[in-house]
């Protein structure tokens, strides 16, 4: 193991050698006998601790720590002089040193238990800043957990998009976690101290969109009372994510592709201009190219929004990422109900990992706290699991729903289909409700059924 490195410098040779005695056993010690020639060896390598004169020809102690503590890996520095004073040591102190000793009283017990306690201090800084580095590399991604190739490519996107101001588009599954995505992106940029405002498109009619968007002014419509700030004033400095970005009406889209490409906007009924400084990221389960090829969706909206892309893989496609989600859900799940529950047993690990998972990573936290629920034991076992999972039908009759679900080559159409039939089947054919448990607004479901014909479930 390497010893510690320290540079004493002092300009009487019987202190600097008598210290380089005392020291050597546990130090790799280097002398320098003036302020130059410490610079210069300072300069050449990075050493753990400066232990210098306060007074000596040239650069005196204070310039040296002053221009020690200016390098890229500067040192622990140590003052020493035999002119000790309180006011000296606190002014030693402001101008960058980490410790003072008087040399009148210098003890060398002393001296060695600074100079470790000054180690073990840096040491332990060292690792904050390292775990502080690790936590918004990778837990600024939003506790986003995954370690399959797929996923580790997210994560360095992430972390290569994050820093500049294009707009981002994040595709993906009903499930799939896009908005951590968003959330990540915008927590590991510049704007991360700024406000992320988020905006459910699908949610609102086209009237309160567009109000909820940019605003509005004392009666711009019936029922608009007073003038309300739009997300866009409201996110300014920081990162508007506009989720179901493809639900938008194409009134709306218009208003948002001179946004994108001003940065401007007017409150409704209002011509009085805005000006926002606002990263714009978006997400869709949409095909939008399709849409942009059916006219649904503006073409120039589109690739203003898609600056940067990335698509997030369905969990039927992340491996062994669905034991680890699972595990998790299951920690938070068992605290948060009060059990002792700690672990799945091999044939719930089999069941999860044989599941496609149209509903991804939502239907699995949905599954694993059902599990919890009706756990016995201290183990999950496959009898705790929704019926779904286990490869039952829990009720649903629909002739398509048991069979879709357990193919092996699954498409997401089949399964989407098939996860609202079962939603729609266990929720009494309540929309609100199956709407809901899949984690899709109800206007999403509505179009959702008249694409897939499915009226009559």
């Amino acid at each position: 193991m390497l010893k510690p490195t320290v540079l004493i410098v002092d300009d009487e040779k019987p202190t600097r050698e008598g210290l380089r005695a005392a020291l050597e056993d546990r130090y790799d010690v280097y002398l320098a006998e003036d302020g130059e020639g410490a610079m210069r060896l300072l300069e050449e390598d990075a050493f753990d601790v400066l232990l210098t004169d306060l007074r000596m020809p040239g650069v005196g102690g204070l310039d040296l720590i002053k221009r020690a503590k200016s390098l890229s890996k500067p040192p622990i520095c140590i003052l020493m002089t035999a002119y000790g004073s309180e006011e000296m040591a606190v002014d030693a102190m402001r101008q960058g040193a980490d410790d003072y000793i008087a040399k009148g009283r210098l003890q060398i017990d002393e001296l060695e238990m600074r100079i470790a306690r000054a180690l073990r201090s840096n040491k332990l800084e060292s690792e904050n800043r390292d775990l502080r580095s690790q936590i918004d590399t990778k837990f600024g991604l939003e506790n986003i957990i995954g370690q399959s190739p797929v996923m580790q490519e997210i994560f360095e996107v992430v972390q290569q998009i994050a820093p500049a101001r294009a707009s981002v588009l994040v595709l993906g599954e009903s499930g799939t976690g896009k908005e951590l995505i968003a959330k990540a992106i915008h927590n590991l940029s510049p704007r991360a101290k700024q406000p992320m405002v988020t905006v459910h498109c699908a949610a609102l009619s086209p009237t309160l969109l567009e109000s909820e968007l940019f605003g509005h002014e004392k009666g711009a419509f019936t029922g608009a009372h007073e003038r309300r700030i739009g997300r866009f004033e409201q996110a300014n400095g920081g990162t508007l994510f506009l989720d179901e970005v493809g639900e938008i009406d194409p009134a709306i889209q218009v208003k948002l592709l001179r946004f994108l490409g001003e940065r401007t906007f007017e409150r409704v009924g209002s011509n009085q201009t805005i000006s926002a400084d606002v990263r714009l990221i978006a997400a869709t389960n949409l095909n939008l190219e399709a849409a942009v090829a059916k006219g649904d969706f503006r073409e120039d909206l589109f690739f203003r929004l898609r600056v940067v892309e990335m698509q997030l893989p369905p969990l039927r496609d992340r491996g062994t990422d669905i034991i680890l989600l699972a595990k998790e859900f299951l920690k938070e799940f068992a605290k948060e109900n009060a059990k002792a529950i700690a672990e799945l047993h091999q044939d719930a690990i089999e069941a999860l990992m044989n599941h496609p998972w149209p509903g991804n990573v939502r239907e699995l936290r949905t599954a694993i706290e059902h599990a919890v629920v009706l756990c016995r034991g201290d183990v999950i076992s496959l009898r705790d699991l929704p019926p779904s999972v286990r490869g039952e039908s829990s009720g649903v009759s629909h002739p398509d729903a048991k069979d879709v679900l357990g193919k092996k080559n699954l498409t997401v159409e089949d399964a989407e289909k098939a996860l609202i039939i079962r939603a729609l089947k266990d929720c009494n054919g309540n929309r609100t409700q199956a709407a809901e448990k899949i984690g899709m607004s109800r206007r999403t479901l509505h179009r959702k059924l008249h694409t897939y014909n499915l009226h009559d479930v």
